[in-house]
């Protein structure tokens, strides 16, 4: 073979590794959800957004140190209405969930699922069983165990811009409140802003 010939044939090979290397490089992959290869945007709450929203909020509550002050051990929570006062259509439940279960992990609280807003339960079946139980073994007390708190909330944004950069700053409102005296018991507020001109990978 001549030495044009091996040439060629050269750069074809580093061609084709290097038009590999970039098709493999656009392959969708896994990654840790939230985590810092995750897509940062400017017009949405991502998931890393609500992450550290609950993460704060959760570690807030628990060293207020109000769940202790429940009659009985663990507290009752219920779920109360979380306002999105955003210019975005969000899924509160992204949030609540979470905190939700950060806190039911830690063995100081215990969620309701059958006391809801307005009286509709979340899970209408476990409720319904829990009413006829009571009903058919003639019970005098309440078939459903009273929440000790509600926990409601509000999402806010606010949007600034200087020249080609944008500024969105999300605030994430939880308040408890105890149920027996309608009293908020603790409040807290976690704010997560943002700068930058389009999305990006990573943060």
């Amino acid at each position: 073979m001549s030495v044009k010939s091996l040439l060629l044939a050269s750069a074809g090979l580093g061609l084709l590794v290097l038009t590999g290397c970039q098709t493999t490089g656009n392959q969708a992959r896994y990654i840790e959800s939230g985590g810092t290869e995750s897509i940062t945007t400017l017009n949405q709450i991502n998931i890393q957004d609500w992450q550290q929203a609950a993460d704060r909020l959760v570690q807030s509550l628990l060293q207020s140190g109000v769940l202790e002050r429940a009659p009985r051990q663990p507290a009752i929570l219920a779920i109360s209405r979380i306002i999105n006062n955003t210019q975005q259509q969000v899924d509160t439940d992204a949030l609540i969930k979470k905190i939700r279960v950060d806190l039911n992990k830690t063995g100081k609280v215990v969620t309701t699922t059958t006391v809801g807003l307005g009286g509709r339960a979340e899970d209408p079946l476990a409720k319904s069983e829990a009413e006829y139980r009571a009903f058919m073994n003639d019970e005098e007390q309440e078939a459903l165990p009273k929440p000790h708190y509600s926990l409601s909330g509000k999402l806010l944004e606010d949007r600034v811009r200087a020249g080609k950069d944008r500024q969105v700053t999300y605030s994430f409102q939880l308040s408890l409140t105890e149920i027996g005296t309608g009293l908020a018991v603790w409040e807290d507020e976690t704010q997560i802003s943002k700068l930058g001109r389009k999305p990006s990978v990573g943060w």
